[in-house]
């Protein structure tokens, strides 16, 4: 298995970011990780895109998940009846979104372990026969930032990104309107995740170049999911307006 995510995945990769180095990016190893960031979730788009899609659309029927749940809690079949009602009228399969996210780990485990490498020791071993082997790899990205070092700096944007990414997730709140468990639960969430990532760096020393990558492919989730919270309006604005005609 180790041979197979090598050859088909890590490799190829490792290969991409060399030359993008050795080309668009002007050897600067911090443009060709935000380059192969954004390539990497470009090709992965459409499989993001499902999930994410999913996702949101499921934070958004947690209140009427709940109504089922309280209307038919002492039958259970009733209830799995009117929750698969629910998400066959608005084309969503709770299961999907996971599985979907599964099937991009490898890849996003791939780009992380390649981006903790720095291009250090054999790894350059493996790049192809028409790839050519930098002599010296600069890791400073833009002259100002060592990628092989820990950045303060880097960590905070990667933990505001991520924030910023959660906040636009979440369906706006009605006034007046009472949260449930979920709810309140998925809105603790967006403060979690940022004060993990930023133990995680800290904890395991992470270099700023794995940082980098992390707010590159989370500033590609957050315009991603601008896209999706608008063509949801637009899609629940067309309901309506097909209901009142």
């Amino acid at each position: 298995m180790a041979g197979f995510f090598n050859t088909v995945i890590f490799v190829p990769l490792l290969n991409a970011l060399v030359e993008i180095y050795n080309t668009i990016a002007f050897q600067d190893l911090g443009i060709a990780i935000i380059f192969l960031t954004i390539l990497v979730r470009i090709i992965l788009f459409p499989l993001a895109h499902k999930s994410t899609k999913h996702q949101t659309i499921m934070q958004r029927l947690q209140p009427r998940i709940k109504e089922i749940q309280e209307k038919h809690k002492d039958d259970k079949e009733k209830q799995t009846q009117a929750m698969l009602e629910l998400f066959k009228e608005h084309k969503v399969n709770p299961f999907s979104g996971f599985f979907i996210l599964f099937l991009q780990l490898p890849v996003l485990w791939a780009l992380y372990k390649l981006f903790m490498s720095g291009l250090d020791g054999g790894v350059l071993e493996n790049l192809y026969s028409f790839v050519a082997k930098p002599e010296v790899i600069n890791h400073m990205f833009l002259g100002l930032l060592n990628l092989s070092e820990t950045s303060m700096v880097v960590v905070g944007l990667a933990a505001a990104a991520q924030y910023l990414q959660g906040q636009i997730a979440l369906p706006k709140i009605e006034k007046g309107k009472i949260l449930n468990t979920a709810e309140k639960t998925a809105r603790r969430m967006v403060l979690i995740g940022p004060v993990a990532t930023i133990a995680i760096f800290l904890i395991l020393k992470l270099p700023a170049a794995v940082g980098l990558y992390w707010i590159t492919q989370t500033a590609f989730q957050i315009f991603q999911q601008v896209y999706i919270n608008k063509s949801l309006k637009n899609g629940e604005r067309h309901n309506n307006n097909q209901t009142t005609a």
